[in-house]
């Protein structure tokens, strides 16, 4: 008789909370995060179908996996809240350069291939090795901060097959560093600036420092021969 009893009380358990699962719905999704690139109407299709259910049957792995498949998810954390909350915590993903002619690259080095690329115009193009997008990213990092000591802002910056690198500056001026020591020969390029004046800097098409101990010049078209003796170094000798 006791066993009956026992019995019927874990049926009646049983039924109960099945009744509570049933009965008890999802009744708010509260959404955390900064968006700049994620819609509010780009959500609310995604999730519709995996909320209108019951609190407890609500699939959260399912949710999860929705949500990070988007372009511009780049972490998610989902979580029940007792008794009628989801509360989802989406990190966007934050874009720094281009990459290449058609995608972006996040601050973690991940490819975003987003629908139109105009809206990105401004941020400067990287184009590296496929595969090596964080590395790539890392070496314009540390290139971009030897400019900026000069206040030279890039544009484009590459690294080839054979990891030679070359700079694009904003002005249209090319520098071309090779596959050795170039931020060595970047830093000495940097040395001379100050000596060769800001008109003779101007003047420059490209500079090739793919050299030992020196670098070559090609000028702009119609561009204006140097006087060497009016450089501030020349004329500081002379005095």
């Amino acid at each position: 008789m006791r066993l009956l009893k026992i019995i019927v009380i874990m049926a009646l358990f049983t039924s109960l909370v099945y009744a509570v699962k049933q009965i008890v719905p999802i009744k708010h999704v509260k959404i955390d995060g900064t968006f700049q690139h994620i819609s509010k109407d780009e959500l609310k299709v995604a999730l519709e179908p995996l909320v209108d259910v019951g609190f407890f049957d609500a699939d959260l792995q399912a949710i999860h996996d929705v949500l990070a498949q988007m372009i511009w998810v780049e972490d998610v954390t989902v979580n029940r809240v007792w008794s009628d909350t989801l509360k989802i915590k989406i990190l966007e993903k934050h874009p720094i350069v281009r990459w290449g002619d058609d995608s972006l690259l996040s601050s973690r080095g991940e490819i975003i291939k987003p629908i139109e690329i105009e809206p990105f115009e401004n941020l400067p193009i990287l184009r590296g090795i496929e595969g090596q997008e964080l590395k790539s990213l890392e070496i314009m990092k540390g290139v971009n901060t030897a400019l900026a000591d000069q206040e030279m802002s890039m544009a484009e910056f590459s690294i080839n097959n054979r990891w030679a690198w070359k700079i694009k500056l904003t002005t249209g001026l090319e520098i071309l560093l090779g596959r050795n020591e170039q931020l060595k020969k970047l830093q000495r390029f940097m040395k001379t600036l100050d000596v060769l004046g800001h008109e003779q800097i101007n003047a420059m098409a490209v500079v090739d420092l793919r050299y030992p101990n020196g670098y070559a010049v090609s000028w702009k078209p119609n561009s204006q021969p140097i006087n060497w003796n009016n450089l501030p170094a020349a004329q500081a000798a002379n005095r």
